[in-house]
C-alpha cells in the first residue's frame, strides 16, 4: 500500500485495485482510497470501463452490479463496506441476475438453470 499525503498533511492510504468484468478482456486497474466504499469503487470501474470503450457495454448503474472479492473465496461485498477492510485488491464485477416477479402465484422471467454468473465464469475459464 502506498501512502500519499493530501493538502491537510494527513496521509491517505491508496490501493491499486484490479477489477475484472465478466465477459470483458482483461482487468481494469486504478487507485482508490482505502476508506472508499465499495459502491464508489464500482462507479469508478464503470466509468473507466466506458471511457476505455470496452465491450460488452455495461451502462453506469452501479446498483445493477455485484462485486466479488476474488482472493477471499468469491464473497459478495456490501456496497457500504470500505474497500480496504479486507486487505485484498483483486475483484470481479458482473451484472446481477434480474429478479423474477410473481404474478398470480407464477414466476415471470424464470431464470434458466445453468445461466447464472458462476456458470458463465466457469465457462470463461474452460473456454
Amino acid at each position: 500500500m502506498k501512502e500519499i499525503g493530501n493538502v491537510k498533511g494527513v496521509m491517505n492510504k491508496k490501493l491499486l485495485v484490479s477489477v475484472s468484468v465478466l465477459g470483458s478482456v482483461g482487468p481494469i486497474r486504478f487507485l482508490v482510497n482505502k476508506d472508499d466504499k465499495v459502491s464508489s469503487v464500482i462507479n469508478t470501474a464503470l466509468k473507466a470501463y466506458a471511457r476505455q470503450g470496452r465491450i460488452p457495454v455495461l451502462g453506469l448503474d452501479a446498483d445493477s452490479f455485484a462485486f466479488y472479492s476474488i482472493n477471499a473465496g468469491f464473497n459478495t461485498l456490501n456496497p457500504q463496506e470500505k474497500i480496504g477492510s479486507m486487505d485484498v485488491t483483486n475483484f470481479l464485477m458482473c451484472k446481477k441476475e434480474p429478479k423474477s416477479q410473481k404474478i398470480e402465484g407464477r414466476r415471470e422471467n424464470k431464470p434458466r438453470a445453468g445461466h447464472g454468473w458462476k456458470t458463465r465464469l466457469l465457462r470463461s475459464f474452460l473456454g
